[in-house]
């Protein structure tokens, strides 16, 4: 692994406690010598794991669309920053870009992303890990919902694994690493053998 996605809101929301967590995981990614790529914006969680990552010389690289420059604030002391035509295309950037992927709290923004790639992922896609930085619950009612949506027949119950969780970055990077490690095993294993 090289990089990872964070995706977070352009706000910091009500508690501090998740600017508290976006700067820790801004460190973490640094502290693994793992590249953040993320939305590109200078305020919010993205600007607060930005600027993180940035203090520890973590290389960070920023993908924003030209249409919401004024409301997101590009941030221009990246190591990269893409400016690309459309939410779309950011999208595509980042998950090229990227060899995981993790959900800060946030919006509308961020659960869009979210169940983008979780998607992806269900259509064999890609095969990245993809974690929620569970953060004072916070993701609490989605991971309920989407048990009730498997639950309901509309998802395979298998899928609920897509999603890694944890309270603290370091363990959801732990997770990473071993979700990695067993796909690795499980493609050697599938491999037909030597004759």
């Amino acid at each position: 692994m090289k990089r990872i996605c964070v995706f977070a809101g352009s706000n910091s929301g009500k508690k501090p406690v998740y600017a508290e967590a976006a700067r820790e995981l801004g460190h973490a990614l640094a502290t693994h010598n793992l590249g953040l790529v993320y939305g590109g914006s200078s305020v919010g969680l993205m600007g607060i794991v930005a600027n993180a990552a940035l203090e520890k010389g973590g290389e960070v690289i920023g993908v924003i669309p030209t249409g919401v420059l004024p409301l997101e604030v590009a941030h221009r002391q990246l190591t990269i920053l893409h400016e690309v035509g459309s939410m779309h295309e950011r999208k595509a950037l980042m998950a090229e870009l990227a060899d995981g992927f993790i959900a800060l709290p946030g919006g509308l923004g961020t659960f869009d992303e979210l169940f983008e790639i979780a998607t992806w992922a269900q259509l064999c896609i890609h095969t990245k890990p993809i974690g929620l930085l569970n953060i004072a619950g916070y993701y609490n009612i989605l991971i309920s919902l989407l048990k009730q949506v498997s639950s309901e027949g509309f998802m395979p119950t298998q899928n609920l694994d897509l999603f890694l969780d944890a309270q603290k970055p370091d363990l959801l990077l732990e997770r990473f690493i071993e979700f990695t490690l067993a796909a690795l095993a499980q493609k050697w294993d599938s491999l037909p053998p030597e004759s």
